[in-house]
């Protein structure tokens, strides 16, 4: 017996570790979650105290709350929308064509990403300033389409390496056009990463706190909401807000590999036998 487990968890500690990480990674989404449903004996009090649905009945604790989400939704969807426009004509560009300079911007993409938000927040605001741009909502917007676009074309980048190019090389053997190639076979096997990198775009920026506190202006977004509400208590609702999020982009995510699945399969699935002259 003794020999069989050992047999065992040789055999499946990848396994346990990787369960063990994934668990580590999730429990804070999981307490969010949990303390959606929860009554609070206090707006200063974290503790589970009494299940309720009165949250999910009525998200909209305060209309301040809503009209932050609602701004937050809307700096998102534009920044996500320029970033993965942007983001995916680089990726391919860096991915399929050789051109001198090639090197260093692919140095550069990375360089965003490692800078301290506070470090880029700081610069952005003395650029807008310097340049009597006046701070609020399209402040904001601009700075999170600016380090978006790292993100974005760093994940549509890994797709594209990881694509097969022999299928595109036998659609163009079987006289598609170029046009047709990309709307068919190219399109379809990039779009997971594509959607993918829309939804970290949308994240990042819907997460934001520091880039956004520099160049705000009078501008409210729901992380800013949040931070001002935890001196008073943060209501319930907040949480709500960061599961029903979670949950969405999960199912995004879900349906999105699914269907880059099933076009992986159509795109290698053998031609039907014809018997007779018919199909």
């Amino acid at each position: 017996m003794s020999v069989r487990i050992s047999r065992w968890l040789a055999e499946h500690w990848v396994l346990g570790v990787a369960l063990l990480v994934l668990g580590y990674l999730f429990l804070p989404i999981g307490v969010v979650a949990g303390l959606s449903f929860n009554r609070p004996s206090s707006r200063l009090s974290y503790d589970f105290n009494e299940f309720t649905l009165d949250n999910w009945r009525n998200p909209c604790a305060t209309s301040d709350m809503c009209d932050a989400v609602l701004r937050s939704v809307q700096i998102g969807f534009l920044a996500t929308v320029v970033a993965t426009v942007l983001g995916t004509l680089m990726a391919f560009a860096l991915a399929r064509h050789r051109f001198r300079g090639r090197s260093g911007l692919n140095v550069l993409i990375f360089l965003p990403m490692a800078t301290p938000e506070l470090v880029l927040g700081t610069s952005l605001l003395a650029l807008f300033v310097s340049g009597g741009v006046p701070l609020g909502f399209w402040t904001i917007v601009i700075a999170h389409v600016m380090f978006c676009v790292s993100f974005v074309v760093v994940t549509v980048k890994a797709r594209l390496s990881g694509m097969d190019g022999r299928l595109e090389e036998a659609a163009m053997d079987l006289y598609a056009s170029e046009w047709q190639t990309f709307r068919r076979i190219t399109l379809p096997l990039v779009l997971p990463g594509i959607v993918a990198a829309a939804l970290l775009a949308f994240s990042l920026s819907f997460d934001d706190f520091i880039v956004t506190n520099f160049n705000s202006g009078t501008t409210v977004t729901f992380p800013m909401y949040v931070w001002g509400a935890a001196q008073r208590g943060i209501p319930p609702q907040v949480n709500v807000i960061g599961t029903a999020m979670f949950a969405v982009a999960l199912l995004l995510v879900l349906a999105t590999s699914l269907r880059g699945r099933r076009a992986r399969r159509a795109a290698i699935a053998p031609a039907p036998r014809q018997v007779g002259g018919r199909p």
